[in-house]
């Protein structure tokens, strides 16, 4: 599932390349028909990412709510003015990956023929997005969207981020911090990745109760978040691994510490890399430098 970051940089592309432009909105699919044309024919004035939920704000005081799920992923395309990535979504394979684009061919003819099932299309003058696959995608009103992010935990990547609320919520509950950092009303936009390698960072285990952590240790959770999504904003992807730790290896080649390497030694200690089922996801932790 994409993480945070992939939908901040999501909300990025939006605003630079569609924000100011009036939009042909359609569901080549269909199942979105009636959706699509309330939206139809409005400028878009901004895009906001909360977590992993993704608000489109028109016009016409109509909001498009995206949650792009296990599968959701939006596409780009367009002329020589229209820049960024070709497409942001569902990972292919392990960690986040986003095909940079450099702009289309300066003769442009409009987007091309829906491929697959495509949900949503927007289509400007000079570019076209297209969206497949999402969990949730809806029309609703800025009170809606209001109600619907006040639900919702602290995001690290918001302007200022303040870690206090996430703080006070995970030491009062005796819920273990692995399952707490997967709850998107404590924490917005952790997903299974960084919830284990900011654990791993911070040498938590993720089956430590939130009432035993130190105040301190928490906040060096929010601080890695903090961190780590930024750089997956800037990168396009989430690597968690220092050069040091990948023996001066291209970043790629390392780009986790536990995610994913069940039974491998651990890139600190050598110790073998455990998982187990955690509120029906996989966790995993290196028991030596993350003890009980």
């Amino acid at each position: 599932m994409p993480e945070g970051h992939s939908v901040h940089r999501l909300a990025q592309q939006f605003s630079s390349v569609f924000v100011g432009e009036t939009l042909a909105v359609s569901s080549p699919q269909g199942r979105f028909a009636a959706g699509a044309a309330q939206l139809d024919g409005g400028t878009l004035l901004s895009a906001l990412a909360h977590g992993k939920q993704l608000f489109l704000r028109f016009d016409n005081g109509r909001v498009l709510r995206v949650h792009l799920g296990l599968y959701g992923a939006w596409t780009f395309g367009g002329d020589a003015t229209f820049r960024g990535a070709s497409s942001i979504g569902a990972p292919r394979r392990v960690g986040e990956s986003e095909q940079p684009s450099e702009g289309g061919p300066t003769a442009y003819a409009g987007p091309p023929e829906p491929v697959g099932a495509v949900r949503v299309r927007f289509v400007s003058e000079h570019g076209w997005a297209d969206l497949r696959g999402p969990t949730a995608c809806e029309v609703i009103t800025t009170a809606d969207e209001t109600t619907a992010r006040a639900k919702l935990g602290p995001d690290p990547l918001q302007p200022r981020p303040d870690g206090s609320a996430f703080v006070a919520k995970v030491l009062s509950s005796i819920t273990p911090v692995g399952i707490q950092l997967m709850n998107q009303a404590v924490i917005a936009g952790i997903g299974n990745i960084y919830r284990a390698e900011v654990l791993f960072l911070q040498g938590i285990n993720p089956w430590r109760p939130g009432k035993q952590l130190r105040e301190d240790e928490a906040l060096g959770i929010w601080a890695d978040t903090v961190r780590l999504m930024r750089d997956g904003v800037r990168e396009g992807r989430i690597i968690t691994t220092t050069v040091e730790a990948r023996n001066g290896r291209p970043k790629r080649s390392a780009p986790n510490y536990v995610y994913k390497r069940t039974g491998e030694p651990c890139r600190r200690c050598g110790t073998t890399v455990l998982s187990a089922e955690m509120a029906a996801r996989t966790v995993y932790w290196c028991p030596s430098c993350q003890p009980d």
